[in-house]
């Protein structure tokens, strides 16, 4: 069985603060739309992300690994920019349509980065894999949501 080395360790610390972030994102994003449609799209990302982010905890402690506790300065920054966002736009909904998309191209990056690291263990991999592949399913089927305006 692989074990983690201490980047690896970061790296999943990393996406796992990431997780985090997306969750509150979309959380707030729920908050901020009034279309039915796309609250029930945010209410049900932000629910994958808290879901990957147990996931990610117990593959982390399963090797030993420290797990971080919440989001980043950066998500705090975002999120608040979403809420100045809202008030201003006079299209807030698709603002943050876009901005979904926008992170969850970022997403889809980051875990190409992380499954590129070759120390992983199986179980990690296959984890990260799945998790990414939601996240692709997700953003090709936000299209539809793009054609509800």
């Amino acid at each position: 069985m692989s074990t983690y080395t201490e980047e690896v360790g970061k790296k999943l610390n990393d996406l796992l603060e990431k997780t985090y972030d997306a969750e509150k994102g979309f959380k707030k994003a729920a908050e901020n739309v009034e279309h039915s449609a796309l609250k029930s799209y945010f209410n049900q990302k932000a629910q994958e992300r808290y879901d990957f982010g147990h996931e990610l905890k117990t593959e982390l402690r399963a090797f030993n690994q420290e797990v971080d506790k919440g989001g980043s300065v950066t998500g705090t920054m975002h999120r608040a920019w979403m809420d100045v966002k809202s008030l201003f736009s006079a299209d807030d909904e698709e603002s943050m349509l876009e901005e979904a998309i926008r992170g969850e191209k970022a997403s889809i990056d980051e875990y190409a980065d992380v499954l590129n690291e070759t120390s992983l263990p199986s179980s990690t991999q296959s984890i990260l894999a799945n998790q990414k592949s939601r996240i692709e399913n997700g953003l090709s089927n936000i299209k539809t949501l793009e054609d509800l305006r």
